[in-house]
């Protein structure tokens, strides 16, 4: 982020810190004195800061983005926002919240609206459909933000809701029983046809096999927010984190101007995964594939400030 090397005309990154853009963020909190959005302040600062400092120590090779590379950028005109979506980071509710924003009033409530219709494509526009001065434009002068959460729990998230879950019978058939032919000594006809019992040994084993990634991108639902959202080409003024999902919420609807016309709806899961849980399922993860695992995901460890879990045997 910052350094020039390696960069061609065409797809531009986003605006840099000091030049004369005024923040977003300083803009928000210029002349307010509440403790709690200096304190929100700084910590959205320090973020922003230490993904730049670790971009610049962990990425040697800069290149250009591609529209490809935009089709998680989810653009609003109306508000100036570019939002990047990563699956099991509350990336419905977002979804939902720009909607309601762009619905001349048709909705007022994002819980109001269904969950898949939040997905449909076609609802929300992607930066991807936009031409390249366009595109070059709006990551210019754009609030740029993306949310995102501790890479294990997230996993065993994606895990639990697509692998676990009886009606996710597209999942079952498109991985699942690829998984289990794989990766299962002597499966049952059963499960080779309908793929619904994948174990999370299975799963991680499918995730660290090299031929995976040869075969195939890995599904957004398991990609790694680094290869998704690209943030060390693309200049995020807020980093929001799933931890502290309802304080980032609202300091993003209020850099927007919209926290009086939606609220983000505020989680009543009590089944969500946390650390606890992600422990559970990793205690039959041998230590070396669970070594592999982190290797797999340690950019997005590095790049948003996440320890390594203390439960792991590495």
């Amino acid at each position: 982020m910052g350094r020039k090397e390696g960069q061609e005309p065409g797809l531009k990154t986003g605006s840099r810190p000091g030049k004369s853009r005024r923040s977003p963020l300083q803009t928000l909190y210029n002349g307010q004195q509440q403790s709690e959005l200096s304190a929100a302040q700084r910590s959205l600062q320090d973020r922003r800061d230490l993904l730049e400092q670790m971009c610049l120590s962990h990425t040697r090779k800069r290149r250009v983005l591609s529209h490809e590379d935009l089709k998680h950028l989810i653009v609003d005109d109306k508000h100036s926002l570019i939002y990047c979506y990563v699956p099991k980071v509350a990336c419905t509710n977002w979804k939902r919240v720009l909607m309601v924003l762009n619905s001349e009033g048709r909705y007022t409530d994002p819980l109001a609206i269904p969950a898949n219709e939040a997905h449909v494509n076609g609802n929300l526009h992607t930066l991807s459909e936009f031409s390249t001065p366009e595109i070059n434009k709006r990551l210019r002068s754009y609030l740029k933000f993306v949310f995102v959460r501790e890479p294990f729990e997230r996993l065993v998230s994606a895990y639990r809701n697509k692998f676990t879950r009886s009606y996710n019978t597209a999942f079952h058939k498109r991985y699942g029983t690829k998984i289990i032919r794989q990766y299962r000594p002597d499966p049952q006809p059963e499960a080779l046809e309908k793929g619904n019992d994948v174990s999370f040994k299975e799963f991680v084993q499918y995730l660290v096999d090299p031929r995976t990634q040869q075969e195939e991108p890995f599904n957004e639902h398991w990609e790694r927010v680094h290869s998704l959202c690209h943030p060390c080409l693309i200049h995020y003024d807020v980093v929001g984190k799933y931890e502290t999902l309802d304080l980032d919420a609202q300091a993003v609807l209020r850099l927007t101007g919209a926290e009086d016309t939606v609220r983000f709806p505020t989680s009543g899961k009590s089944t969500r995964t946390d650390r606890d849980m992600a422990a559970r399922f990793f205690k039959n993860i041998s230590p070396s594939y669970q070594k592999k695992l982190l290797n797999l995901y340690r950019m997005d460890f590095l790049l948003f400030n996440y320890s390594i879990p203390k439960y792991l045997r590495t």
